[in-house]
């Protein structure tokens, strides 16, 4: 099993490219499910998870071709010749359950997997369920599996969901566009992800109003046919790596960032003392001088702060000077990666959802342990600003979402290089 061996103390100046976003992307490709013709993806990343999608598609018999050094996924749902999602697939990804909708909408009926996925909380599917119940879906939770059916096709309907939900309004979206009759979705999510899906089931002829607001209303079309489109940044990457040379000083040009991605995290950058600029190429970051300070972080749906960057901004904060309060709003157990902060010499106190921050002069190096997506990248920004190496163990959590992320790094001037397991 490989691990990442950082050692702290380099200044980070130069440039890093940011990817097509993995959340978007894993929703982009069931799509493909909705139409025989063939929908092309630009802009995708590399990313494991990516490469699990692919697996699930092409053992409902769809055809997923990467093509560009990766960069480009060709996909073909002509010839589908199954309707299920077998848990030994899905069991890797939560994302998994995006099929759902649209093999229901398409061929009135599914057998998928409950899914699986990082450790970060109970994250259940039952919003995607009564979503699609709302729609006319039959639905029965038999051996671990969501058998699914809708006879006479799905109808149109009003779905309310009680809280937002990112995955949910994607499943009862994807779903919609194939319905007879109006749909409208009530406290939808309204992450930029949810945008960009809306964008490339409109070029596929679907008719699909208010996205990006809480209420979405579509009108259901007898078929969808192919297109191509391109992935939108990935925010999520965007932030972790304008958190870099935040922690460790010098300045950094992410390329492809827009502001609008990322407002309310460059918000509190802001009031840390990080200097975030829009330029013709994406956003610029340097601290504006000394030490950072201390700020207070709540994590919310979009727009507000991210769930996915708050273990990245604790990393920061335990550099701070002063203290700080960070809650988790989104996810309960999401604060596994403070433990490990703390063997690096950090001062956090965890209270249920909230966690204090009490910034420390300097981290200390240690080997840690990943134990999931966002904590393992939140170890690595550690480690780049600590004294001495960092060994972080466990990284096959960050190759499900960072594209190579220490050769983005060490362009910049970080000391980070993969250790090879045995």
């Amino acid at each position: 099993m490989d691990s990442i061996l950082v050692t702290g103390g380099a200044e980070l100046r130069g440039e890093i490219p940011i990817a097509g976003a993995k959340n978007a992307c894993l929703t982009l490709m069931p799509a493909t499910l909705l139409t025989d013709d063939p929908l092309t993806l630009t802009n995708a990343p590399r990313l494991s998870d990516i490469r699990t999608m692919t697996v699930l598609l092409q053992s409902l018999g769809a055809e997923v071709s990467a093509l560009q050094d990766g960069r480009v996924l060709a996909m073909s749902s002509h010839d589908l010749n199954s309707d299920r999602a077998d848990y030994d697939i899905v069991r890797k990804m939560r994302a998994s359950i995006l099929v759902l909708g649209p093999l229901l909408a398409r061929h009135g009926h599914a057998v998928v997997s409950l899914p699986g996925g990082c450790a970060i909380g109970a994250r259940p599917v039952d919003l995607h369920l009564k979503g699609l119940e709302a729609l006319g879906a039959q639905l029965e939770l038999k051996d671990g599996y969501v058998h699914a059916s809708a006879p006479g096709g799905l109808r149109g309907g009003v779905v309310e969901f009680p809280f937002v939900s990112v995955g949910a309004t994607e499943n009862v979206l994807m779903a919609a566009t194939l319905t007879k009759g109006t749909s409208v979705l009530k406290n939808a999510a309204r992450e930029p992800e949810i945008v960009d899906l809306a964008r490339c089931l409109r070029a596929m002829g679907a008719q699909i109003e208010g996205e990006g607001t809480d209420t979405i209303e579509v009108q259901g079309v007898d078929a969808l046919h192919g297109a191509t489109h391109p992935v939108v940044t990935d925010r999520i990457e965007l932030g972790t790596y304008m958190l870099a040379p935040a922690i460790t000083g010098g300045e950094v040009e992410c390329l492809g960032g827009k502001l609008e991605l990322v407002a309310a995290f460059a918000e509190r950058l802001d009031a840390a003392g990080i200097h975030v600029e829009e330029t013709s190429r994406g956003l610029k970051v340097a601290r504006k001088n000394g030490r950072v300070s201390a700020v207070d972080v709540e994590t919310a749906p979009f727009p507000g702060f991210p769930t996915d960057l708050q273990a990245q901004m604790m990393a920061l904060l335990c550099t701070a000077q002063g203290t700080s309060v960070l809650e988790e709003k989104i996810f309960e157990n999401r604060f596994m990666h403070a433990p490990e902060l703390m063997r690096m010499g950090a001062e956090i106190d965890v209270h249920g959802g909230t966690a204090t921050v009490t910034g420390v002069e300097r981290l200390k190096g240690a080997p840690v342990m990943a134990t999931d997506l966002r904590a393992s990248v939140s170890l690595i920004l550690a480690g780049l600003a600590a004294e001495g190496e960092t060994l972080v163990n466990r990284v096959y959590h960050l190759d499900r979402g960072y594209e190579r992320v220490e050769e983005k790094l060490s362009a910049c001037g970080a000391r980070i290089e993969r250790v090879q397991g045995q």
